[in-house]
């Protein structure tokens, strides 16, 4: 098809990345980029196809032109970009930290964690910000990020830094027994953490980006992208 009008937008995904895109117990695809996909196509005027394919064939498949444009959670890289094209970042990437409830209150900043133990997945980003920014706490390297969370449970650390997405859902989550909580802000250095997750485009096809991030921006200031954060994100990753 030429131009921008399009009947369908054909978006690619993969069924087991929760709450991003999984099948539910009724076993009916859904998630974020789900509604966020149909939300899309609503705005743009067309319909929506949504197929699932294992995460390792979503770019090949895109590539080989099986769909428009490819929603899994895959984030902006310099790697990616140069085999297809993102839209704009439809969510973040943030770091987190968080602490035992039982915690005493203190600020989350260098100077307040000064002293303080930190658990952090070893090799990770994560690791390499904490040892840019906050030098004068002990940093406590753990082989996974699960190793790292149960240090913090059992007590043996003060802070754990993480993934945000993932630890807003570890905090009130069965596994952590809500032991835990988030405090203080969010981290977005994109050296260190990325450019956030986007939609993935044929280099080939300029006009369905600008088509998908008009539509982006739509959904925006309709309100439906709030709505669907507050649903698949009731602890702000944010």
């Amino acid at each position: 098809e030429t131009g921008t009008r399009r009947l369908t937008l054909r978006f690619l995904t993969d069924g087991d990345f929760p709450p991003f895109n999984y099948y539910d117990e009724e076993g009916v695809l859904t998630g974020f980029n789900i509604d966020l996909a149909r939300a899309i196509c609503l705005e743009a005027g067309t319909s929506c196809d949504i197929q699932v394919r294992p995460w390792d064939q979503l770019i090949p498949a895109l590539m080989r032109g099986d769909a428009d444009a490819v929603i899994a959670g895959h984030k902006i890289s310099p790697s990616l970009l140069q085999s297809v094209d993102f839209t704009e970042r439809y969510f973040h990437t943030p770091a987190r930290f968080a602490v035992r409830r039982d915690a005493e209150k203190f600020e989350i900043n260098p100077e307040d964690l000064d002293g303080k133990t930190i658990a952090v997945a070893k090799g990770t980003a994560h690791q390499a910000y904490l040892e840019a920014f906050f030098r004068f706490s002990t940093i406590k390297p753990y082989d996974s990020p699960e190793a790292a969370r149960e240090a913090l449970m059992n007590g043996e650390v003060d802070l754990l830094f993480d993934d945000g997405i993932s630890l807003s859902f570890w905090v009130v989550g069965t596994v952590s027994h809500e032991c835990c909580e988030l405090r203080g802000g969010a981290y977005y250095e994109p050296k260190f953490f990325g450019d956030g997750l986007a939609i993935a485009v044929s280099k080939r096809d300029p006009d369905l980006k600008h088509l998908l991030n008009d539509a982006l921006k739509r959904v925006r200031t309709s309100g439906r992208y709030e709505e669907l954060v507050l649903r698949y994100f009731p602890n702000r990753v944010y």
